[in-house]
């Protein structure tokens, strides 16, 4: 189990939620998880849990602190850091995680790591040298 699921079940116990709330935060934090390379708008999450994209953002919220987007930005930047790590160039790594600007990609990494991708590689691979 995960620490966000854990989160859940913690605040499902605190709250009394509804089953169905849960169900649908946690599926769609899934479906993030398994397609954060495609392009997740947060019309495109809702029609997969059939639920208004207002409610569906309001309750992403609500359980995990962050709006879809913003998750879904966090799992991107997690992501490129592996692959950067593995030795992809950043503009591989880039469109791998579901970017469509290399420019956009490099300053919002900057802004969620401190280090441009470039940077961050350098001083991944040369702790492992």
């Amino acid at each position: 189990m995960t620490f966000y699921e854990k989160e859940i079940n913690r605040i499902s116990d605190i709250c009394y939620s509804n089953e169905k709330q849960l169900e649908t935060v946690i599926e769609t934090k899934n479906y993030i998880d398994n397609n954060f390379y495609n392009d997740l708008s947060l019309n495109v999450l809702s029609y997969t849990r059939f639920v208004s994209k207002y409610h569906l953002l309001r309750l992403f919220k609500k359980y995990y602190g962050l709006t879809p987007r913003q998750y879904l930005i966090d799992k991107r930047i997690e992501k490129s850091k592996e692959n950067l790590k593995k030795g992809m160039t950043v503009t591989e790594t880039c469109f791998a995680v579901g970017f469509e600007s290399v420019g956009s990609f490099s300053a919002l990494f900057k802004i969620k790591t401190g280090k441009s991708p470039a940077q961050f590689q350098k001083e991944q691979l040369s702790r492992s040298s």
